[in-house]
């Protein structure tokens, strides 16, 4: 057993090694500054900046349920707004981070596992859940087994998200009688607002026509989705298209190229004109996105084939249940869009010429709802770990006696 010198714990011969073979450790003591604040304090860690937008539908749940007056949230991706850099992965800046805030409870999210700071948490009796583990992260660690099988004396539940990551985590020691298969953490939500009203207005005024939305449109994908709305026509030519451009500042010019270059007939929201049976390209500004979500079961993400991604979240469509189109560059949302690229919830359009007919094959309702389903059920994950996460907290104050 590691025994304190100087308020500091020496550590065991297996953390010796383990930082010999690391070598020094990233991070500094920026972590440990001004005060601890007064009330429950859960401290949340997060490997990138993707898990820490996870963790923000799971602290709404532990502040609404009075689990957590306070987050300290910290992030191993730097810069990360919101969070603090952890502390070194060193006994004394452990140490001291951890009396510093004296949190009450922590939760890890994914992987990414600091073996001395979770030794030093056990030795302060500090519980740690961990929520959407996928990888261990412990490179050097790796190699000394039993380091690892104490390095889980922190954690009171280990939640994974599927199979391939429990046995990862089984193989550097992890408990099995506290780990579990419980999926994704929950995203934060996508869903945006809908005026209903102005949606049943719309809804009755386009009645049965076939409608796709092209949503954050930079201008130099604007003539491409112009020329696949034209070859959609042939196959269905009461087709319309709700084009709202990256830039209200293209408008201009699309209400004067769409008749003049392209001999289609343009409406624009913002001059009250609603999309009459003549109407063939609608445009609207980007302030009602979740508006035109509803209104539209196709959807083309702008920016994904001559931008550099998405102009736009696509889980915004799917959240909305509007199928989503694409093209090869995901941008700022590859982990997204590869999640719904493995689940059938996005289909691709390589190259801009083939945009036409991939609409026009999409105007089969059976085909968009295919995908919008499975879509929904990728955005939709998560309910599931956040409820095991919630109850393991539950349990931990309840054992300390500190539940309010």
């Amino acid at each position: 057993m590691p025994v304190d010198v100087k308020g500091v714990r020496v550590l065991s011969p297996g953390l010796r090694l383990y930082r010999f073979l690391r070598g020094p450790a990233p991070g500094g003591s920026e972590s440990i500054s001004g005060e601890r604040p007064s009330g429950r304090l859960a401290w949340l860690h997060a490997p990138d900046a993707a898990a820490v937008l996870a963790f923000r539908p799971l602290m709404a749940r532990l502040r609404d349920e009075r689990m957590a007056d306070h987050f300290l949230l910290t992030c191993a991706e730097p810069g990360v707004p919101g969070t603090l850099a952890p502390p070194a992965d060193e006994p004394a800046l452990a140490a001291a981070f951890l009396d510093h805030w004296r949190p009450d409870y922590g939760i890890w999210a994914s992987g990414g596992l600091r073996p001395v700071l979770l030794y030093t948490a056990a030795a302060r009796h500090l519980p740690v859940v961990l929520t959407g583990g996928t990888e261990p992260g412990l490179g050097a660690g790796r190699l000394i087994p039993r380091l690892m099988r104490g390095l889980f004396a922190a954690f009171r539940q280990i939640f994974v998200t599927d199979q391939t990551a429990a046995r990862a985590f089984l193989r550097v020691g992890a408990p099995p009688a506290r780990l579990e298969v419980a999926g994704r953490m929950e995203e934060a939500s996508h869903s945006l607002p809908v005026p209903e009203a102005e949606r049943e207005a719309l809804s009755r005024i386009l009645g049965t026509r076939p409608v796709w939305l092209a949503v954050g449109v930079p201008e130099e994908e604007e003539a491409l989705v112009i020329r696949a709305h034209l070859k959609a026509l042939h196959s269905a030519h009461r087709l319309l298209l709700i084009l709202v451009p990256a830039s209200a500042d293209r408008i201009p010019a699309l209400l004067r190229d769409l008749p003049g270059s392209y001999g289609l007939e343009a409406g624009y929201r913002a001059a009250d004109e609603d999309p009459d049976e003549d109407t063939q390209v609608y445009l609207a500004d980007d302030d009602e996105p979740g508006l035109w979500y509803r209104l539209a079961p196709l959807t083309w993400a702008g920016g994904s084939l001559k931008g550099a991604g998405p102009m736009r979240h696509p889980f915004e469509a799917a959240a909305a249940g509007s199928a989503l189109l694409h093209g090869p560059n995901f941008g700022p949302y590859l982990h997204a869009m590869e999640r719904l690229q493995s689940a059938g919830g996005a289909r691709l359009v390589p190259r801009g010429e083939e945009l036409g007919d991939v609409v026009g094959d999409m105007l089969a309702p059976d085909r968009c709802a295919r995908i919008a389903q499975a879509a929904w059920a990728v955005t939709s994950e998560g309910g599931e770990a956040s409820d095991k996460v919630i109850a393991a907290v539950s349990a931990i104050l309840d054992s300390k006696g500190a539940r309010s």
